[in-house]
């Protein structure tokens, strides 16, 4: 027999499975515990020296936890993973595991805005700075924003609205050169569609609520490493790596690890002290999404290109932000790097601006008025007015979001469904043209599948 690595859809289902010796139950238990006996007092002491793998305690590992963790590595291709409270703390231990005060970050500016918040504000009171790259496409833009100070490289493989797909190998071969390493965040793509470490990237992150999750009813976050970087060829950059460590016996983490030094550290020093711990309830719930998520996701891609194609030969809309169309400036990319589709987030601006959007989307009764992604419920929102609604008008307008601008996140529903529902929108949008009347929901739908604006940075 060759040894051969298992497909994508049986590692989600698979993969990382350690047998139940104690009852034989197919399906990993849900260790809600605090904490873990020991044995003896020398087994206490062996596992908190790091010699015993064993558990101690949950903010430090959990077995719930660690099965996800091993199934998540697996599906990025990565040697180990990291299972954290949320998106944002995967992004906070990705960081706080690479920097420190003085620091700078070079990052796409096409970002969530809660990570450009964190950069900004949260890791810019400590010390640590960031410049930000208008086009990701222009490699030469990222070497010119290259300092002495310059630690990583951030950006995410399909950027939220706008759909536009990062050059993962072009990014990673220049933040080489510089010698620091690439960070990429995967969630909109997730591991089906693109696998980023194949690519060059060297720690992948996800907000783990979305499309790894799929269902939307509970938190979680990764940060995934790909085991590739070596942090002993500049060892002056990683002085927390690559220095002597009490806490290792007078070894430091690259002694001990090798080239896992980063997601060492990043487990045993920032999560543990930090403590984003994510319940072992919402790993279960995640772990349950992502056994199905090949197949979510095929339904997702298709469908969203569907309603793309539909949207695009509306005379209402000025364009329409998908990759998989011909006519986005990022079809080549997409092609390049996502050939099973080029995700389900994705915008369209309509020309009547923020009256025009609002009044589809209130028109709207199938998609949910909400701020979350990567569900198999349609979503749809107006970033303008809500998740970047802290952005002045001019910032928003380099970002190409316009007051016209709607963001969908196209379910799994019967996409006959969606476009009968989008019909509905566009019948309100026309109704504005009209003398006479005003646009305005249907009275049978006012109530139903209404959200609460969210702040700026939630997704």
């Amino acid at each position: 027999m060759t040894d051969e690595r298992p497909g994508f859809a049986t590692e989600q289902v698979h993969g990382g499975f350690l047998p139940d010796t104690g009852h034989g139950a197919r399906v990993p238990a849900i260790h809600m515990s605090s904490g873990f006996l020991f044995d003896d007092a020398a087994q206490a002491r062996d596992r908190f020296a790091g010699t015993d793998d064993g558990y101690t305690y949950t903010r430090l590992g959990n077995p719930t936890n660690g099965d996800v963790e091993r199934r998540i590595a697996l599906l990025e291709h990565g040697t180990e993973a990291v299972l954290v409270g949320s998106g944002q703390a995967a992004a906070t231990v990705a960081f706080l595991g690479l920097l420190a005060a003085g620091d700078h970050v070079v990052s796409a500016s096409s970002i969530y805005e809660g990570t450009r918040g964190l950069l900004l504000q949260n890791l810019g009171r400590l010390g640590i700075e960031v410049d930000f790259v208008t086009d990701a496409r222009d490699l030469d833009a990222w070497a010119a924003a290259v300092r002495p100070e310059t630690k990583l490289f951030f950006a995410e493989t399909i950027p939220n609205p706008k759909n536009d797909v990062l050059d993962i190998a072009g990014v990673a071969e220049v933040a080489h050169r510089a010698g620091v390493p690439l960070v990429v965040d995967n969630t909109l793509a997730t591991p089906y569609l693109v696998q980023p470490v194949d690519h060059g990237a060297d720690v992948v992150i996800h907000s783990a609520s979305k499309f790894l999750s799929g269902h939307g009813a509970g938190l979680g976050g990764v940060v995934v490493d790909g085991g590739r970087f070596d942090w002993t060829v500049t060892p002056e950059r990683w002085p927390h790596l690559t220095r002597s460590d009490r806490a290792l016996g007078g070894a430091s983490h690259t002694d001990r690890y090798g080239r896992g030094a980063f997601i060492a550290y990043a487990r045993d020093v920032v999560a543990a002290r930090i403590g984003p711990t994510p319940s072992p309830f919402n790993a279960f719930l995640l772990r349950q999404g992502i056994e199905t998520l090949s197949l979510r996701v095929e339904r997702h891609v298709a469908n969203a290109l569907a309603v793309a194609t539909w949207l695009e030969a509306q005379p209402e809309v000025t364009s329409v932000d998908h990759a998989g169309l011909a006519s986005s400036p990022y079809h080549d990319l997409a092609r390049r790097y996502l050939p099973r589709g080029a995700g389900s987030v994705f915008a369209f601006t309509l020309a009547g601006g923020e009256v025009a959007a609002h009044a589809l989307i209130d028109a709207v009764r199938l998609f949910s008025r909400m701020t979350h992604l990567g569900d198999v419920r349609s979503l749809v929102l107006h970033p303008a007015s809500t998740t970047h609604a802290g952005r002045t008008p001019e910032e928003r307008a380099a970002q190409g979001i316009h007051d016209g601008l709607v963001r969908l996140s196209v379910g799994i529903e019967d996409v006959t469904d969606l476009i009968r529902d989008l019909e509905r929108g566009f019948a309100a949008v026309r109704a504005l043209a009209e003398p006479g009347r005003e646009a305005r929901p249907d009275p049978a739908t006012v109530g139903a599948t209404v959200g609460v604006p969210a702040p700026a940075g939630v997704r």
